[in-house]
């Protein structure tokens, strides 16, 4: 990326200010897509999910632990993984920050995955995690709010994620380096096999007895949560990605 030329600070002021102009602007655009957000109509969930947790067998409205609100990120550990999706693992570092302000804020965070529990324990551990994390293999969890897709559904063109219907996949060489297979490689698994899971957000809130589902976001919908790339849209180069340059915060050569 070339840098832009040196000015005065002058110059750079005056920049600034109308810059400042187009980022009111889209703080307001940003509260009233929020508004929005509150404003949909709720569904109810009548399905019963149960879930592998520390804390033994849990259904849906255990894992509110007393709270009001529930946000679940969909966190991609399918069960053939040998380890958690370095994108949502890059997500999840800033969980442990925010869990505890959330959970004292009427809002309990968890993050939910189709490995089975000992993988996604063994993982935390690994990762120096502690937000809750549970498991929903076996469960029509995942299938049911779109992060989950069968290996019949991907070879048909019958997924529909992100509110929209996928092709079949295509298959892809041995020696592919895009992000995708480099990611499925860094799983322990073949691409076909990542791509079946899938990363999103999901909220839900009680309404008296009733657990209602209010929203679900996936793909580029998760830029806000992904902590290191709102720092990067404020450094100097910006994003400056070519190819896959993150991995998980234990493998870089200085960790």
């Amino acid at each position: 990326m070339t840098m832009q030329r040196i000015a005065t600070r002058e110059e750079w002021l005056a920049a600034r200010l109308d810059l400042l102009r187009a980022e009111k602007e889209h703080t307001r655009q940003s509260d009233a897509l929020a508004r929005r957000r509150r404003e949909l109509p709720l569904v109810e969930v009548a399905k019963t999910y149960r879930f592998a947790t520390e804390e033994g067998e849990a259904t849906l409205p255990d894992l509110f632990r007393g709270r009001s609100q529930l946000l679940v990120y969909h966190f991609m550990f399918g069960p053939d993984y040998d380890a958690g999706c370095p994108s949502c693992s890059m997500i999840a570092d800033g969980f442990n920050g925010f869990a505890v302000h959330l959970a004292n804020h009427d809002v309990m965070l968890w993050a939910v995955s189709r490995a089975p529990l000992a993988k996604l324990q063994a993982y935390r551990r690994r990762m120096g995690w502690s937000f809750p994390w549970a498991s929903s293999q076996g469960s029509d969890f995942n299938g049911d709010f779109q992060v989950w897709f069968s290996a019949e559904q991907q070879r048909s063109g019958g997924i529909a994620y992100n509110y929209r219907n996928e092709p079949a996949l295509e298959p892809v060489p041995g020696d592919a380096d895009g992000i995708e297979p480099r990611h499925a490689s860094m799983c322990g698994t073949d691409m076909a096999t990542f791509l079946r899971e899938r990363p999103g957000l999901s909220a839900f809130v009680r309404q008296g007895d009733a657990i209602c589902h209010t929203y679900s976001t996936y793909a580029r919908g998760l830029d806000a949560l992904w902590g290191s790339y709102q720092w990067l849209d404020r450094a100097p180069l910006g994003r400056n990605e070519n190819g896959l340059w993150w991995r998980r915060h234990d493998e870089y050569p200085d960790a």
